[in-house]
């Protein structure tokens, strides 16, 4: 580019930071990338969006708004708050969060804006640029989206769907170098809606213990299972090893937009002691706390909200997936993996029995095409040849979008006459 001799330039020229151009969502970048032209005869289902509002089926309590109003009418929550949050707010997070194995109190507790916000923070104080963190595979986006945003690697460990989405700890193990700053733990997990055992948690504490290294648990869906499967915080199982644990009010309080997450400091060596208690700090004065309002609303929204507004929501997302499951199953090519909590489904696809098909995407682009149909394709999680459902939905558009669903693999299934003679598919 020419210069003036004065050193001005000759012309408007502004460029992106190299920080911006590494940026990218892998959701975002694949499905604003896909060429969807839905049937126009059919209504649009969008079994793809993690957003339990989105239908409208599934919404606040009433307790819940009336504490918001409260907050925004009494005008004392318009201000700044501490860059770590309120301390009142970060009080309530510690009492409800606080359990016998790893009691907290305020000063355990940053908050931040939203969990994808807090699992910036703990990933930023934990891991430098050209270090790896270890991941779930397949697993939450954001995770990779950090990791090429700030120039560290996100190595992905497999999670087994033979196994109901259970980590391979072999594999695990075996991306451990000297460069790995923690371990990355999401259970119940996007996208699988897997739920890990007490004991399986426990094995991989002891990978964690055996190699030094911390835990980053991103526990947004915390206590969102199905009967049948226990929740466990990893800070409960953690003995010897310190735990960043991740949470927000998006998905159990059924509230993404409100933007309020945490970090939850479990620190049984005190390895955090010396350097990311202050990193955290540090890092939480970028953004100079999330919203006061909701911030305010938080010891309210805990003691308040009464228990049959998370069965309420419990209920549908296992009904819905039990309904997938029932269905899908029945549809040769398919293999459908029953969930056991979160509000995800996924399903694997045998991309040899389908006419026409490639892989996930193609078949995903195909079934909005016919179907009006639209659901995540693997290639979102790295994961090829699988799909990714919501479970969130009202029923009756779950029957019509799995109707739809049998109907398309019908026509594309290879032995498609055999399989709607043994499906009744007409």
């Amino acid at each position: 580019m020419a210069e003036l001799p004065n050193g001005k330039r000759s012309k408007w020229t502004v460029r992106a930071s190299d920080m911006a151009n590494r940026t990218h969502n892998p959701i975002r970048a694949i499905v604003d990338g896909l060429k969807l032209e839905p049937n126009p005869d059919k209504d649009f289902i969008a079994l793809s969006l993690g957003d339990p509002t989105l239908f409208g089926n599934l919404s606040i309590c009433e307790e819940m708004r009336e504490t918001v109003c409260d907050v925004v009418n009494g005008m004392k929550s318009n201000g700044y708050g501490p860059a770590l949050g309120l301390e009142f707010a970060r009080a309530a997070v510690a009492k409800q969060f606080s359990i016998p194995e790893s009691p907290l109190t305020s000063k355990d507790v940053v908050l931040g804006c939203g969990c994808s916000g807090a699992i910036e923070m703990a990933l930023l104080v934990l891991a430098n640029p050209g270090d790896n963190v270890l991941v779930p595979w397949p697993g939450f986006s954001i995770y990779r989206t950090l990791a090429g945003s700030y120039q560290f690697e996100a190595r992905g460990y497999k999670l087994l769907p033979e196994k109901s989405w259970e980590a391979d700890l072999e594999h695990m193990e075996s991306l451990i170098d000297e460069k790995t700053a923690c371990i990355v733990v999401n259970s119940p997990s996007n996208p699988c809606g897997g739920v890990f055992t007490k004991e399986h948690l426990q094995d991989i504490c002891a990978i964690a213990e055996r190699y030094h290294l911390p835990i980053l648990s991103d526990e947004v869906y915390a206590g969102m299972v199905f009967p049948g499967h226990t929740f466990h915080s990893v800070a409960s199982i953690a003995k010897n090893v310190p735990v960043l644990t991740c949470g927000g009010l998006a998905k159990r309080y059924l509230v993404p937009g409100w933007r309020l997450g945490w970090i939850l400091i479990h620190d049984p060596m005190d390895a955090f002691k010396e350097e990311v208690r202050q990193g955290l700090m540090n890092l939480a004065t970028r953004i100079l706390g999330p919203c006061t309002l909701v911030q305010a609303a938080i010891p309210k929204i805990f003691t308040d909200t009464p228990s049959e507004f998370y069965t309420k929501s419990m209920d549908v997302f296992q009904a819905n997936a039990e309904l997938i499951y029932d269905a899908l199953s029945h549809i040769p090519g398919l293999f459908p993996v029953m969930p056991c909590g979160a509000m995800y489904f996924m399903f694997g696809i045998d991309m040899d029995k389908f006419v026409g098909f490639n892989d996930d995407m193609e078949f995903v682009t195909k079934l909005v095409e016919e179907e009006s149909v639209f659901c995540l394709p693997g290639k979102c999680f790295e994961y090829p040849n699988f799909v990714r459902i919501v479970t969130s939905l009202p029923k009756e558009k779950t029957v019509a979008a799995v109707e739809r669903i049998k109907d398309f693999c019908a026509r594309h299934y290879c032995g498609s006459a055999d399989m709607a003679e043994g499906n009744g598919i007409k």
